[in-house]
């Protein structure tokens, strides 16, 4: 019974996955492919810690960033050093994996290592999270929750995630945020700022940033 819950939603898991990573354009391989880097959005996590800094104490933005910092390190070990040696589950573009040869694959990048759960998607969900939690702006949740999902959809259309993967990246980091802030928060208090508009040098950069990565997408050959 337990087997064939499983080899069901293995088959959906796969189905779905094919089902996205078959809708390609030569405009979305760009823009999934730029999307999905970490260095492009520098800027815009160098603005979290700027807006910390210029509005609260900085014990208060130390408190801020280790709760980041510690979701980032807990979201990115639970998931790489924990779960994915004791699962095992090849990535979906891995050549050693039996539906391989019908996913397709953008530039060439298939990926190593093994993919269950999505590091990419508990990192993207835990600063998403741990965001929400120390700023309560509304704007703000919105787009970094939108951001959050984009990352992580890029992972399937690139094949490099089945979609199962990115549900348990995402409830990881989703949970470590929250358990992480609600410990920190007992010794050192962080208060949401008071004006709503002090958060959107966060919005304002990473929009510039997406702006950037439309532009690049459209200009290739």
């Amino acid at each position: 019974m337990i087997s064939d819950i499983i080899n069901f939603l293995s088959d959906l898991d796969t189905s779905i996955l094919l089902s996205f990573n078959g809708l390609h354009t030569t405009f979305w391989d760009y823009f999934m492919t730029a999307f999905t880097g970490k260095i492009i959005w520098g800027a815009m996590y160098a603005s979290i810690l700027y807006v910390l800094l210029k509005n609260h104490h900085w014990k208060v933005a130390l408190g801020a960033t280790l709760v980041i910092a510690l979701t980032i390190t807990f979201a990115d070990q639970m998931c790489n050093s924990v779960i994915r040696p004791l699962v095992g589950r090849l990535r979906p573009s891995d050549p050693e994996n039996p539906i391989a040869q019908l996913v397709y694959i953008v530039n060439g990048r298939h990926g190593g290592g093994y993919g269950f759960p999505s590091c990419h998607a508990a990192n993207s969900f835990g600063l998403a999270t741990a965001l929400i939690l120390i700023f309560r702006k509304r704007y703000l949740t919105l787009f970094i929750l939108l951001w959050a999902l984009v990352n992580s959809y890029t992972r399937l259309y690139l094949g490099l995630h089945y979609p199962g993967d990115l549900l348990v990246g995402a409830l990881i980091g989703t949970l470590g945020a929250w358990g992480i802030y609600s410990l920190l928060s007992r010794w050192i208090p962080i208060k949401p700022i008071d004006k709503p508009q002090a958060v959107n040098p966060i919005i304002y950069i990473g929009l510039f940033t997406l702006l950037g990565i439309i532009v690049y997408a459209l200009i290739q050959p």
